[in-house]
């Protein structure tokens, strides 16, 4: 068919070349213009192939060794806290976040040759970690931690309050104040243990001083 086609299209330019009346010459230029465009679309074309991107390659976390950032600080307001890590030449398309309600989570990847994980397994308190946020500066990176409940934390990390009396010494005022000697004859050096020793041994014959009696 392709054959046949050049074929034609050499006749009919051969016959445009020596045609002399305006008409012959319109008509025959016109099929010509026809087989040409007919020629093209026959002839195959190969597509020719896009370039695919190289994705950032994000590695795999669980076979790299981190060196912990256990060294920040932060501020906070009454609806949010700021974390501030200072570190030079981060990409931010190299960092990767985990926020819970909580605990934070952050791994920056090749600064330098070395990858860094800051973590925070157990916040004070609860978080949204749907509007946390991260900003990669020159020098540092900002983790911006929206509060679950306004208020002022007393410190980012959680931590138990030993002092917090349970139920029953609730019941017993005088048991916070003998598990408080305990922990004093247990820590205390040997005068301090002697003289908790002979406070309870008059306070249990009666020989202690009531202060409330006159």
């Amino acid at each position: 068919m392709a054959d046949e086609m050049a074929l034609d299209l050499e006749e009919l330019r051969q016959l445009h070349s020596i045609a002399k009346r305006p008409r012959i010459v319109s008509l025959i230029s016109s099929e010509i213009s026809k087989l040409e465009k007919l020629s093209s679309l026959s002839t195959p074309q190969i597509p020719t192939p896009s370039p695919v991107p190289n994705p950032a390659k994000v590695p795999s976390t669980s076979s790299l060794i981190y060196t912990t950032l256990g060294s920040f600080s932060w501020d906070q307001d009454s609806d949010k806290l700021k974390i501030y890590i200072s570190l030079e030449g981060v990409d931010e398309k190299k960092v990767q976040s985990e926020f819970k309600p909580m605990s934070v989570d952050i791994k920056i990847h090749d600064v330098q040759g070395k990858n860094y994980r800051c973590a925070i397994p157990k916040l004070n308190k609860e978080i949204v970690p749907g509007k946390c946020k991260i900003v990669v500066k020159p020098t540092r990176i900002i983790v911006a931690l929206p509060k679950a409940a306004k208020g002022n934390w007393l410190d980012l990390h959680y931590k138990d309050d030993k002092l917090k009396p349970s139920a029953a010494k609730d019941k017993d005022p005088m048991a916070g104040i003998m598990d408080l000697m305990k922990n004093m004859y247990e820590e205390g050096d040997d005068e301090m243990k002697k003289t908790i020793a002979k406070a309870w041994t008059d306070a249990r014959s009666g020989k202690a001083a009531d202060p409330m009696k006159f």
